[in-house]
């Protein structure tokens, strides 16, 4: 389910939000689905409790889940978050056209790469 890549240079809290993030918008984790505790996912991972109740926080704080106080956490409903996550992936696309434009990228070249993506 996940992996930790420790050669990875990100905090591993950010590794285990993305991976869940991963598998919440790919509808693997279904909404209303319950988060194995913190605890437990921890001793799976081999990782401190406190990096995945970091990771859970930010998952939160993002809308992907949401917490019941005595119960857990859960896999929010994610339909709007796909349209969320859409509009970053849209807005970072925006940025990288930006930049390939910048240092003399061509329009072709770009279109050429996005339909090679899309293969």
């Amino acid at each position: 389910m996940i992996i930790i890549d420790y050669k990875d240079r990100r905090p591993i809290y950010e590794q285990v939000a993305e991976r869940l993030e991963e598998l919440i918008l790919k509808g693997v984790l279904e909404p209303g689905s319950q988060l194995p505790s913190v605890r437990n996912l921890a001793v799976e991972l081999s990782i401190n409790p406190n990096t995945i109740q970091r990771a859970y926080m930010e998952l939160e704080r993002r809308r992907f889940i949401y917490s019941v106080k005595g119960k857990g956490s859960f896999i929010a409903d994610n339909e709007n978050l796909i349209d969320i996550k859409k509009e970053e992936v849209l807005e970072t696309l925006t940025d990288v056209i930006k930049e390939a434009k910048e240092i003399g990228i061509s329009k072709e070249q770009i279109i050429d790469k996005v339909s090679e993506g899309y293969r």
